[in-house]
């Protein structure tokens, strides 16, 4: 794809799941590319196996150590790291502070380093892994799904700002992917996420088709959209769509919690 052809790209999060496959994908077309990652080992891995370099660390701080890595440009950056916190606002200050700075404010840092340049070239291209849950919501996780929109709210911010400046973004919303944060997710994960996960190099051929069709909204499950558009238009029916979801994940952590219970009782039953 001549978009990014020879052109030197970043990925964070790049040791699994999406970040991994988009930085396969990009290599594969042509790009030069820095997989970072807090792993460092996996980071290596992978930057080894596509022909790219591993710059791991923080992604909140990555970009002047991945632009020295990639000869001194960027023209392409992936903010895929990301972290999902279970809970409500139950949960502590560190869990949030945690989940603002990986899902929203490694984004803010980024664009900070990136954009001056990009728009003294004109030219450069943000992709923000941002998932469903800042289109829609995700239930069981308050941080995680207010975090997203705020990654989705500030995708919007610099498509908006700068677009005819040379600047493309894409916000990247799948639902369940079948990565080690779908396996954390719980109840709420498996009732809601894991029927129609779908495997991470899916999510990289969706953000190809977008970046082909220069597209901002990038929907791995088509009918994502669909409920986007309910959520605008019908509100209070999709909020109380969801609260019913809720309360299904409730119920299937109930039944979850006695089976274990009594999964513990026959085990110690046997023991003695």
């Amino acid at each position: 794809m001549e978009a990014v052809r020879e052109r030197s790209v970043v990925v964070t999060g790049g040791g699994g799941g999406i970040g991994a496959a988009l930085a396969r994908r990009f290599a594969a077309e042509g790009a030069r590319v820095a997989v970072n990652d807090l792993d460092k080992d996996k980071a290596e891995t992978v930057a080894r196996e596509i022909g790219g370099v591993a710059v791991p660390g923080d992604a909140s701080g990555i970009v002047p150590a991945a632009r020295e890595a990639l000869g001194g440009r960027i023209d392409i950056y992936c903010a895929n790291a990301g972290i999902a916190t279970r809970g409500g606002p139950e949960a502590d200050e560190a869990a949030w502070a945690d989940a603002w700075d990986v899902n929203v404010m490694a984004h803010v840092r980024a664009a900070r380093e990136l954009v001056p340049e990009w728009l003294e070239r004109g030219s450069g291209r943000f992709v923000a892994t941002v998932s469903a849950a800042g289109l829609l919501t995700m239930v069981g996780s308050a941080p995680y799904s207010v975090t997203k929109h705020g990654a989705l709210a500030f995708a919007e911010w610099l498509a908006a700002t700068y677009r005819h400046r040379g600047v493309a973004v894409h916000a990247v919303c799948p639902q369940g992917v079948k990565t080690d944060m779908l396996s954390g997710t719980g109840a709420a994960g498996e009732r809601v996420l894991l029927p129609t996960a779908i495997e991470p190099g899916q999510v990289a051929d969706a953000v190809f088709e977008a970046i082909a069709a220069d597209r901002f909204l990038v929907l791995p499950h088509p009918e994502v959209g669909a409920m986007y558009a309910a959520r605008a238009t019908d509100t209070d029916r999709w909020l109380r769509g969801m609260n019913r979801l809720q309360q299904q994940v409730e119920q299937a952590e109930q039944e979850a919690g006695r089976t274990e219970q009594d999964t513990r009782r026959d085990t110690e039953g046997e023991a003695r």
